[in-house]
């Protein structure tokens, strides 16, 4: 028999009373068993009408119990486990989104979430893709379901079905899912016997579920199902209240997934969606979709001829035409002088090296399955490097340091391989050889607030010479009560935590913490960017590592004569070379400011007659320092030009007998209609020297 949870008060709970606070800080003295909705009526019937779901974050220790008597602690959400797939994610702060029907057992915080909070929609749209599974069920009955978690965008759910979904087959289920939230069927979280529930998703075929349930939940354990009208998911939540709260939706498209992300097992459909809180927010969101479509590096990589992956010589390894290698140089050369210029001496390391080291690094055990397999050669056996720093450590290492060569900063462009599945492989962004611009910091402790200012300024630099002007800082940092995730001591992690967070204070870069999110290793600061369409990407990176100073028995000679473990900083600042070329392509839409363009001007002749002046400009222009193409082909100029405008070249000269007798040039500007009119080959020539050197965004301004 299946147990729905509800909002209603026990016959004794006058007898067992919780201390709930809001987020104004007040507090409320409420029966245990009582629900965030109920806590919601007695605030206001507008704020219960329009809440989908909240938060709580238990209290450690109770405020009415005995003195000092700490209380039980706070349970898992809903009462099982699943994967993090499964369900809404669920915050690392403490805080655990829940359903607005679980009944409160301790004291907690407690905030109500309504569509004016962001928050929701990662409960929105967990329900939005239940709605969805709901309208396959319904329309295709011998589906069987996988998971349907929330994205940052929207949401998925995966399906095993023998006959692929097409396109009529989206649309036929967003007009079914429209019926499922006009019926506004409640979602009901059930407990029922594990036994249970492994028997009904056995006798139904749904091997996935079958699968989850033994992963994630404990024999003997009840699991949690959610149930909206007939349809029934095995499932964590939480929810929003009913199907009706769903506003705005749309399917986007169907793609492949592996079962378990295995190529061996059975090929599933996933099919995308996203959902708002309005119509007015889908709408933005499309028109956002249908511009990244107009953006995407993999089209206009192909369009411009900027690089290629080849498939006689394998998937997620780049290719860079001659196009696409001058934008690589500028971004390499400006990098490169940019480490000398602040301080850095530039390295190179091998791209293999004897497994003995990673395993003395510790790759090998945590992180083999991320690296090509080893090869056996007569000496040894060799993997090729999944990262620089190893190699940094060797050349750190191969002469005792004195505290007065410190800080060490050593700098490389160099490329690593990854192993990466078929499956998740993207452009330039996810690929298995790229090359990163390393750098690692070895410092001492008094000197390290200093080099995390030097690594800050330098990741704001790269944002605006490439002509990003928004980003969002992250700090993640440890879990202090889950030290078995993460190595050093309490010292280690302190200094750089207060390190990290007292630079950026000092600099006044607003910035979110993030606890528990720091790699096991160390704290972070990760800088992500916005594009020009409002899309956040992971750029740099300013990473602390305990752990392989000590693993390699790094040391230097202090002030007092004692050996001592220098602190030692990771520091990416493109991430990598090829992820942020194919970022550069999509923000600027292959329209790259003048530094970067592959060709910076190209000369048109109006007729063969007037080429030979055509080659003396374009002389005139490359002795300036200026990429220039001369387009001598026996075409029609307006052939020409079209071409010229549809490669994105920022200026397009067009010279015929006055021109030729004037020494001028007629100019053209990329995105605008009209020519702007003749100019002296030597003004025009001064113009883009002049924004070449200032690293100009703007073809006809020298301001970023």
């Amino acid at each position: 028999m299946f147990t729905a949870e509800g909002g209603c008060y026990p016959q004794d709970s006058m007898s067992a009373m919780i201390h709930i606070t809001l987020p104004d800080g007040s507090q409320r003295e409420v029966p245990k068993g009582t629900t965030p909705l109920d806590i919601a009526k007695s605030i206001s019937p507008r704020l219960a009408d329009a809440a989908l779901a909240a938060k709580i974050k238990h209290s450690a220790v109770s405020t009415h119990g005995a003195p000092g008597q700490a209380q039980p602690s706070a349970p898992e959400q809903n009462g099982d486990k699943a994967p993090a797939s499964m369900h809404a994610h669920q915050p690392k702060d403490g805080w655990q989104f829940t359903d607005l029907t679980k009944p409160l057992d301790q004291d907690a915080e407690l905030r109500l979430l309504t569509d004016r909070d962001a928050e929701a929609l990662e409960v929105y749209r967990h329900s939005s893709a239940h709605v969805l599974a709901t309208a396959v069920l319904e329309l295709f009955p011998e589906t069987k379901l996988g998971h349907g978690p929330p994205t940052d965008s929207g949401f998925f759910y995966d399906f095993y079905r023998p006959t692929p979904f097409t396109p009529e087959d989206l649309e036929k289920l967003e007009k079914r899912m429209a019926e499922v939230v006009a019926r506004d069927e409640k979602f009901e979280r059930e407990s029922i016997p594990r036994d249970e529930g492994l028997a009904r998703f056995r006798s139904d075929g749904d091997f996935m579920k079958v699968h989850f349930i033994e992963q994630f939940t404990k024999p003997g354990e009840p699991i949690s199902v959610y149930r909206n009208g007939k349809f029934v998911d095995f499932c964590r939540g939480p929810h929003v209240p009913s199907t009706g709260r769903i506003k705005a939706f749309k399917l986007l498209n169907i793609a492949g997934a592996y079962w378990l992300g295995d190529e061996k097992n059975p090929q599933l459909q996933r099919i995308y969606g996203t959902s708002f809180f309005s119509k007015k927010d889908l709408d933005q969101h499309l028109h956002a979709i249908e511009e990244a479509k107009k953006r995407d590096h993999r089209v206009l990589g192909q369009q411009l001829d900027l690089f290629s992956i080849q498939e006689l010589a394998g998937p997620g390894l780049i290719f860079w035409h001659p196009k696409g290698s001058l934008v690589r140089k500028e971004m390499e050369d400006w990098m490169r002088e940019e480490y000398l210029a602040r301080g850095y001496d530039l390295v190179f390391t091998p791209h293999v090296f004897r497994v003995n080291l990673w395993q003395t690094s510790g790759h090998e055990g945590y992180y083999a399955q991320n690296m090509f397999t080893p090869m056996e050669l007569d000496d040894a056996s060799y993997r090729m490097k999944p990262m620089n720093c190893p190699g940094h450590i060797l050349i750190y290492r191969d002469k005792l340091r004195s505290y007065r060569d410190l800080p060490v900063r050593y700098g490389e462009l160099g490329t690593v391989y990854r192993y990466e599945r078929s499956g998740v492989m993207h452009g330039l962004l996810r690929v298995r050889g790229f090359t990163q611009d390393d750098a690692h910091i070895f410092c001492t402790p008094q000197q390290i607030e200093d080099e995390i200012v030097g690594c800050i300024d330098f990741a704001l630099a790269v944002l605006k010479t490439f002509g990003f002007t928004d980003y969002f800082v992250e700090l993640s940092t440890w879990d202090p009560n889950d030290k078995k995730s993460f190595v050093g001591g309490d010292d280690k992690w302190n200094l750089a935590s207060n390190s990290l967070e007292k630079v950026l204070k000092n600099l006044k870069i607003p910035y979110k913490t993030i606890p528990g999110e720091a790699a096991f290793y160390g704290p972070k600061i990760d800088v992500k960017l916005v594009d020009a369409i409002g899309r956040l990407w992971q750029l740099s990176t300013i990473q602390f590592d305990f752990n392989l100073p000590e693993r390699f028995g790094l040391e230097y000679v202090a002030e007092d004569g004692t050996r001592q473990q220098p602190l030692m900083v990771h520091r990416a600042l493109f991430g990598s070379v090829e992820r942020f070329f194919g970022i550069l392509i999509e923000h600027y839409a292959g329209a790259f400011p003048v530094w970067l363009s592959p060709v910076q001007v190209a000369v048109i002749p109006i007729s063969e007659k007037h080429t030979e002046y055509g080659k003396k400009v374009t002389q005139q222009l490359r002795d300036a320092g200026i990429r220039v193409h001369h387009d001598d082909r026996n075409e029609k100029m307006n052939a020409k030009v079209r071409e010229h405008t549809m490669q994105k070249v920022p200026f397009l000269l067009v010279v015929g007998e006055k021109e030729a007798e004037a020494g001028t040039v007629n100019v053209r500007v990329r995105g605008q209609q009209q020519p702007e009119g003749t100019v002296l080959v030597e003004q025009f020539a001064e113009r883009v020297k002049k924004l070449i050197a200032d690293k100009a965004v703007s073809l006809t301004t020298d301001s970023h």
